[in-house]
């Protein structure tokens, strides 16, 4: 069974750079036919695509978040890292990690969320 595990500071102040990491267990995170991506929800909103880094590595990134978002692996531990940078107080949201079967476009397997709140 796979579980998908974000952690991080709940707390980043504006200006600053919003660092999360996902903890993979059940699978790695370099085997074949999956991306593993970062999705949140804002308050009140509907979930919100930020990107994802291929099997291979690779990265793809929503395009209104491109600018600011960097998305990286450890395959040592089996993790991948979010960094948002710039945040502001539009950043607040519950961020997910989540597995993408590439062939299916399905997200079988997400985190449990973790709360991230911009705030001086």
């Amino acid at each position: 069974q796979v579980q998908l595990q974000e952690s991080g500071p709940g707390l980043v102040k504006p200006s600053q750079t919003l660092s999360l990491t996902c903890t993979v267990s059940g699978g790695s995170i370099t085997t074949n036919n999956y991306y593993w991506s970062w999705i949140r929800q804002p308050p009140g909103k509907g979930l919100e695509w930020i990107g994802y880094i291929h099997f291979g590595g690779s990265t793809y990134y929503s395009p209104s978040l491109k600018s600011r978002t960097s998305i990286g692996r450890d395959t040592s531990k089996n993790q991948f890292t979010l960094q948002l940078s710039s945040v502001t107080p539009e950043d607040t949201a519950v961020y997910y990690c989540a597995r993408v079967t590439i062939d299916s476009r399905e997200y079988d397997y997400w985190g449990q969320g973790t709360q991230v709140t911009v705030s001086s």
